[in-house]
């Protein structure tokens, strides 16, 4: 192709150096800033400076990301009422906004109104767009361009090749952005409204988890101010995943949302021990929010004596039946522990200063504050309504028989109270070893005393492996906020795994979410997904299979080995490719196949870890295979994979997991037999 000055592509080559030199510009710019004499004190100074350096790096120019990746042709200019025959306006689309010295725009950020058209129009509805044009990049390089002309009735529509290279595009590293391939039905949940939560059901390869962090993207570009104030946060189910995904939101110049796990979010002991899985469905029931009310409530005691105020030669007396009054006023008011107790002291010396203004006083807020504080109420108040540490009362639900049948009379079976228990005791809550379930039900506990922080909207990834508990410990961190709940009931692989989306949405405190199914796989290769798709009728009935909408249908083969030599040479087979390689396995054969990596002189990675030119292969246990990405991958021994979980359905979710990971090839190796579910 010429690249001559009236070629196109030569064109669009020059108005990228252009942009990127109108970047760097932003970029000086803001580096230039002089806040000596901006700010009146140090505080100040600081936050200003820390919004500067955040600035700075959101405008950072990565030399191998693509500055735009589209181009709209308007008919019209956007939103202005033009004369007949006046020309419209172009828009370059790209990661972030980028203008000139004169302030006129030269690339316009995905997120803004006037791109959604590059994503939404049509042949049947091309909102105003004549000309839509994709750009083809190498590294940074842009090297190809594919118009596509939205009001020519007599062009044909068709797929776009640029976008099924970038959809098929070789994975090296943590997860990438899909601004540049966002398709119709993903960007109608990118951009839906802050106020709502939306629950994404999609299958693998459909682009949940994407869509879910550019859901944020989009928000804090629509709401920026708003939840600047209110925060907003990422959760996903391991540090291996939160590793993979921690680059997408950065790259398009979002730097200041939090990633965490559920485990993290509740930390408040160390969790230095485990349970059954009988115990953890009882403790990640939404039935022990009831037991723990219960138990904490049973704290206030009712007063049997008056309290008695002494000040100067006076003495007031407040009797027990006020004094009972007020304790079920605040009892029935329906307000956090801690915050009835704070609000105590306060209302029984509102009662003392009633009476002061009875006899002819003229007390002030000063003289309720100091009658608040006086001994006679203090000692009251702790009688009354004591302090309660969350984790010394859920260790003594744990460990004292009588106490958790006192409190969970009606709610748990004697069964059920027996399953928790701790069959040793303990002396303290530092030497106890708690679970992750137990850290759940201190955080319940501690939300019961003291209200817990509310973010603007909350990112929960992989939702569909989380306890009732776990889902209200998370609903805890946004009741005045939003959320998006990203998750597969197919991929469930906990024995408390979520039954529907509803029930989640529930225990989660957004009943009113609105559920919306991905099914169009972006990812998967066809010959992958439906061999997997066999286990669907035995794990989840009622799930549309994702349906492949790659034209390349994959490298796909099943393939009987003798041992893990073989197994090895199936991985090098793989790395002649171009990307990245997994091996699969059950967890317990991972030492044997990392052995076998070793002899073969085959360097390898852990999940989370950067795959390099150098290193392509992870080896990754089934257990932290979900959520991941290899362009190849060798799953080792299927049946091994069901055989390491509790129960045939759980085991079989996880080989679903497992056998989904792969982008564009998949060798299932095996030994033994194969789960008679994928026979065929």
């Amino acid at each position: 192709m010429s690249t001559s000055a009236d070629d196109p592509l030569s064109r669009e080559r020059s108005h990228l150096a252009a942009s990127r030199a109108a970047l760097r510009a932003m970029r000086k710019e803001v580096e230039a800033l002089d806040i000596t004499d901006v700010t009146a004190n140090w505080v100040n100074a600081a936050v200003l400076a820390h919004q500067i350096d955040e600035r700075i790096k959101a405008l950072a120019d990565l030399s191998d990301t693509p500055l735009f990746f589209g181009r709209l042709d308007y008919l019209h200019a956007p939103g202005v009422e033009m004369a007949e025959g006046a020309e419209g306006e172009l828009f370059y689309i790209g990661r972030r906004h980028v203008h000139d010295a004169a302030g006129d725009p030269m690339v316009i950020d995905w997120r803004a109104p006037v791109s959604q058209p590059f994503y939404r129009a049509s042949k049947k509805d091309p909102m105003d767009v004549g000309l839509r044009r994709r750009f083809g990049y190498t590294g940074g390089e842009l090297t190809a361009y594919e118009d596509e002309h939205l009001s020519d009735p007599a062009e044909i529509a068709r797929t776009s090749r640029l976008l099924q290279q970038e959809i098929e595009r070789p994975r090296v590293g943590p997860m990438r952005d899909i601004v540049a391939t966002i398709q119709p039905e993903q960007d109608e949940i990118v951009r839906s409204g802050l106020g709502g939560t939306v629950c994404v059901q999609g299958g693998p390869g459909t682009g949940k988890t994407a869509v879910g962090l550019h859901r944020v993207a989009y928000l804090l570009y629509a709401h920026r101010e708003r939840l600047a104030r209110t925060g907003t946060l990422v959760i996903g189910p391991n540090r291996s995943f939160l590793h993979y995904i921690e680059q997408v939101l950065p790259a398009l110049g979002e730097l200041s949302v939090r990633q965490a796990t559920v485990d993290d979010l509740v930390g408040q002991v160390e969790v230095r021990g485990g349970d059954d899985a009988a115990a953890a469905i009882v403790k990640g029931d939404a039935r022990m929010a009831e037991v723990l009310r219960r138990a904490l409530y049973a704290h206030v005691t009712m007063p049997t004596e008056a309290v008695v105020v002494v000040r100067g030669s006076r003495r007031w007396r407040v009797p027990a039946y006020e004094l009972e009054d007020i304790v079920r006023e605040l009892l029935d008011r329906d307000i956090r522990y801690g915050a009835a107790r704070e609000a105590l002291p306060q209302r029984i010396a509102h009662a003392v200063l009633v009476q002061m203004e009875r006899s002819g006083e003229a007390p002030d807020d000063r003289v309720q504050d100091a009658v608040a504080r006086n001994a006679a109420v203090k000692a009251a108040v702790k009688a009354i309504w004591p302090p309660v540490d969350p984790a010394k009362l859920v260790l003594r639900l744990l460990t004292d028989a009588e106490f958790l049948a006192a409190h969970a009379d009606g709610v748990l079976s004697e069964e059920e109270r027996k399953t928790i228990l701790w069959a040793r005791p303990v002396r303290s809550v530092k030497s106890a070893k708690w679970s992750a379930a137990d850290a759940v039900l201190i955080d319940e506990a501690a939300d019961l005393i003291q209200r817990t922080h509310s973010l603007g909207h909350v990112v929960l990834d992989e939702a569909q492996d989380l306890s009732p508990m776990q889902y209200r410990a998370v609903g805890r961190r946004c009741t005045t906020g939003s959320a998006t709940v990203l998750g597969d009931l197919a991929q469930g692989t906990t024995p408390w795994a979520t039954r529907s989306w509803s029930e989640a949405l529930t225990h989660l405190g957004k009943p009113d979410g609105v559920v919306e199914e991905l099914t169009a796989g972006f990812r998967v290769p066809t010959d992958v997904i439906t061999y997997a798709s066999r286990l669907l009728p035995h794990i989840a009935p009622g799930l549309t299979p994702v349906a492949s909408v790659r034209e390349n249908p994959g490298m796909f083969e099943v393939r009987q080995v003798s041992g893990p030599a073989d197994v090895v040479r199936a991985c090098e087979e793989l790395l002649r490719n171009e990307g990245s390689t997994g091996l699969i396995a059950a967890d317990a054969r991972i030492p044997e196949l990392a052995a076998a990596l070793a002899e073969a002189g085959l360097s390898h990675l852990s999940p989370g870890e950067e795959t390099t030119a150098g290193t392509r292969l992870t080896l990754v246990p089934a257990s932290l295979a979900k959520g991941l990405e290899y362009d190849y991958v060798v799953l080792d021994e299927p049946q091994a994979v069901v055989d390491a979980e509790p129960d045939e359905r759980t085991g079989l979710r996880r080989l679903y997991v497992t056998l989904t990971r792969a982008v564009s090839g998949l060798i299932v190796t095996h030994g033994g037999p194969l789960p008679e579910q994928l026979a065929g």
